[in-house]
């Protein structure tokens, strides 16, 4: 549903728009909800481009890297330390060379963790081929083994999809949900997956699970809102947009999501007070301006919308495709959650 707001002040707007002004966005908050913390396990990003979405449709949206070339791999042997220390022992027969223990002791912790960066791809520049070989890599070779493998699975999955072979990364996050069906991440991730998939009944069932084994994952709390506002239930949605701002309070992200959600059920005092956090929290975060303008509009309070929609887009001209003009009045659709 697209907002009709009449402005007075709409030529200032306009040219604010058309200035594209350059705007350092350093500062704004990096903090993806739907990333859970502490882990190096990165889902494909939650966030969506298309311009007018169905409110709270879950969607995905996947970056891959231009092909380059990627350095060799070391192979991680399960005999690897047995013969670096066949060629580096000096010692002679039956007896210990201390130093061609250490050697390759060090030699082989260097190339696994060089295997785990890339599998990982801790740093974000490794493309998804070099990804799946390290992570194959990791598990062939057994050096992570019992309900830890499901993190090169999770990995691997994800360089899957990335490189569009949706089988295979299911097939992965299957498996980790098979090897590790105590932990909650591995049907967060399968979620994800299912949500990008429009598979929202099996994707809202693996949030449930990874909630009621970890009631504290936040970005589950926010996926399954997601979900629920699709499926027209948004006190459902609510309930967990509240538990995740609960849970982490200084994230300016969740509050501008809560404040989305309250101007979709027209609450929109709670909007204003939401996204007036979100604000105070990250002064940059340009989408807490524009959800405020939008609930100003609503309300009939031109003036303080188009200051917001202004800060907006100056912080972010992307975010000036939401807005369309015709005259003096100008109509706004809310951007994706």
């Amino acid at each position: 549903m697209r907002r009709l707001i009449s402005w007075q002040l709409l030529s200032l707007l306009i040219v604010g728009m058309a200035a594209g002004a350059q705007v350092d966005n350093s500062n704004q908050s990096s903090q993806s909800p739907s990333n859970p913390p502490g882990d190096s396990t990165t889902p494909p990003g939650a966030s969506a481009t298309a311009a007018t979405p169905a409110p709270g449709t879950p969607s995905v949206t996947v970056t891959s890297q231009k092909p380059r070339n990627e350095p060799t791999l070391p192979k991680l042997a399960p005999d690897k330390f047995t013969k670096c220390y066949a060629t580096q022992n000096t010692a002679g027969p039956g007896q210990l060379d201390g130093l061609a223990m250490s050697l390759c002791q060090m030699e082989l912790a260097r190339d696994t963790r060089i295997v785990i960066n890339k599998c990982i791809n801790r740093d974000g520049k490794s493309a998804p081929p070099a990804a799946i070989q390290a992570c194959t890599e990791l598990l062939d070779s057994k050096t992570v083994e019992g309900h830890e493998r499901f993190y090169p699975l999770l990995n691997r999955a994800m360089a899957y999809f990335v490189q569009g072979d949706k089988q295979r990364a299911l097939d992965d996050f299957n498996t980790a949900v098979k090897i590790a069906p105590k932990y909650a991440k591995p049907y967060y991730y399968r979620g994800v997956f299912y949500a990008t998939q429009t598979d929202l009944d099996a994707a809202l069932r693996d949030f449930d699970t990874a909630l009621s084994l970890n009631p504290k994952l936040v970005p589950a709390l926010r996926q399954r809102a997601i979900i629920h506002l699709t499926q027209n239930n948004p006190s459902g949605a609510l309930a967990d947009f509240s538990e995740a701002v609960r849970l982490q309070p200084k994230s300016a992200a969740l509050w501008s999501d809560r404040g989305h959600l309250r101007i979709l059920t027209r609450d929109y005092d709670g909007a204003l007070k939401d996204e007036a956090e979100a604000i105070r929290l990250d002064p940059k975060l340009a989408r807490a301006y524009f959800l405020r303008g939008a609930a100003f509009g609503d309300m009939g309070n031109s003036s303080n919308a188009v200051r917001d929609i202004r800060t907006a887009v100056d912080l972010d001209p992307s975010l000036d495709r939401y807005i369309s003009t015709m005259g003096k009045t100008a109509s706004i659709a809310l951007p994706p959650l």
